[in-house]
C-alpha cells in the first residue's frame, strides 16, 4: 500500500494536468452530427481523453465515438473490472466568478464545469490505473477506464456500450459520494393524463399543493428502514392537460406496483421512464474492497451507504458508486463555479489505485 501512496505523489504533476486538460473542453451536448453523436466538442473531449491513455501507454478502444476506454491486464473470456464516469457536463449556467472552462486555481483549489462532474474523478481513475502500471502490477484479469459522452441527458452512450460489449463483473463510478454506495433508489417518471384543463387544476390542489413529498395522498407512500421514504420530485406541466413528476423510490417497491397504485386513485398515467433501485448485498466482496481501501488511505469510518441520487449503475450491471465527494461536500456538481480541491484529487486516486489493486486479484466477484 505505501508504494501506490508514494508513487501517486510522485506522478501528482501529471495527474493535475492530464486532468486539466480535459477539463478545458467544454463538452456540453450539443446537436448531433457525423461521427460526433453527442456533438463536437463532447467527441473532441473524448479523443482528447484517449489520446492521453494512448500517451501513458494504454490500449485504447473508441466504439464509435459513442464511449471509449483504456485498457491495461489479460484480456480473456473472465472478464473484467471497471471504472466508469463521463466526459459530458451540464450547461454552465451563470453566476461564474471566471470562466467556467478556465480550470481556474485558488488557494489549493481547482474551479471549473466539470472537474467535480465528472471529468476530475473518472480522469484520477485513469491515472490511478497508471500508478499501478509504473509499479508493474499484474492483476489477473483485465481493468477497464470507461468514459461515456451521454450521461447527464440520457445514458444512451452506456446503452450503446451494453449493445457491443458484455458488462464488467464488478466495479465502481467515481460519481456520487463517499463511503461506498451499495444502494440506489429507483426512478420513475410519470404523466398524468386528463381529459380538460379543469381536471387537472384539480388533480393538483389536491395531490401536489395540498400535500407534502411522500406520496401519501397519492396512496403511494412507502418507506425503507435502509433508504429513509419515497419522494416525489421535479413537477413539470407539459400542456394544458398533462403533468409530469419523478418518484424517487426505495428498494422494496417495483415500478409496477406503484402505478398499478396510481391507477387505483384513478389516474390515467403515462410512463414516462423508470430505473429499477440498484441493490448490493452490503457485505459482497467488491464491497467490501471498496470500504477497506476508503478506510486505509482516509482513516475515516468507511461503512457503506444508500444515496437517492442517480448514476450510470442504475444501467451498467455489477457496478456501484463510490466517490468523488466526502462526507459534507455537497451542491458543489452543477452549480456555479464547480470546485475540487487538490488535496482531494490526490486523495481519491490513492483510494481508486488502492481499489483497483485490490479488485483485479480478487479470485471470486
Amino acid at each position: 500500500m505505501d508504494r501506490i501512496i508514494n508513487q501517486v505523489d510522485r506522478i501528482t504533476p501529471e495527474l493535475i494536468d492530464g486532468i486539466k486538460r480535459i477539463v478545458k473542453i467544454p463538452s456540453v451536448q450539443d446537436t448531433a452530427i457525423d461521427a460526433a453523436p453527442y456533438g463536437e466538442n463532447v467527441r473532441k473531449a473524448l479523443l482528447e481523453t484517449l489520446n492521453l491513455c494512448k500517451e501513458l501507454g494504454f490500449d485504447i478502444v473508441n466504439i464509435d465515438n459513442h464511449i471509449g476506454y483504456a485498457s491495461y491486464g489479460p484480456k480473456d473470456k473472465d472478464g473484467y473490472i471497471a471504472a466508469i464516469g463521463h466526459l459530458d457536463v451540464v450547461p454552465v449556467g451563470e453566476e461564474w466568478k471566471h470562466d467556467p472552462f478556465s480550470v481556474y486555481e485558488e488557494d489549493g483549489i481547482i474551479y471549473s464545469r466539470g472537474i467535480l462532474d465528472n471529468k476530475g474523478p473518472i480522469i484520477s481513475c485513469l491515472y490511478a490505473l497508471y500508478t499501478l502500471k509504473q509499479l508493474g502490477y499484474k492483476p489477473k484479469r483485465e481493468i477497464r477506464i470507461i468514459f461515456g459522452c451521454n450521461e447527464e441527458t440520457g445514458f444512451q452512450d452506456l446503452k450503446y456500450y451494453l449493445s457491443k460489449e458484455q458488462p464488467p463483473l464488478a466495479g465502481f463510478t467515481p460519481d456520487c459520494k463517499f463511503p461506498v454506495v451499495y444502494a440506489e433508489r429507483g426512478r420513475l417518471v410519470v404523466n398524468i393524463k386528463y381529459s380538460n384543463n379543469q381536471a387537472l387544476h384539480q388533480f393538483l390542489n389536491t395531490y401536489i399543493l395540498n400535500s407534502d413529498n411522500s406520496g401519501v395522498k397519492l396512496g403511494i407512500d412507502f418507506r425503507n428502514d435502509e433508504f429513509g421514504k419515497l419522494e416525489t420530485r421535479n413537477y413539470k406541466i407539459i400542456d394544458d392537460r398533462t403533468f409530469q413528476f419523478a418518484i424517487s423510490y426505495p428498494y422494496g417497491i417495483t415500478c409496477k406496483e406503484l402505478v398499478a397504485k396510481l391507477n387505483d386513485k384513478g389516474l390515467d398515467v403515462d410512463v414516462v421512464g423508470n430505473y429499477d433501485p440498484v441493490y448490493f448485498n452490503r457485505n459482497a466482496s467488491m464491497i467490501s474492497i471498496m470500504q477497506k481501501a476508503y478506510e486505509a488511505i482516509t482513516g475515516m469510518d468507511g461503512t457503506p451507504v444508500t444515496t437517492t441520487g442517480g448514476t450510470y449503475a442504475k444501467l451498467m450491471p455489477h457496478i456501484v458508486p463510490f466517490g468523488p465527494s466526502f462526507p459534507g461536500q455537497k451542491g458543489i456538481g452543477h452549480n456555479p463555479n464547480e470546485w475540487m480541491k487538490i488535496g482531494d484529487i490526490i486523495t481519491i486516486t490513492k483510494i481508486y489505485a488502492l481499489t483497483l489493486y485490490w479488485l483485479g486479484l480478487e479470485e471470486h466477484l
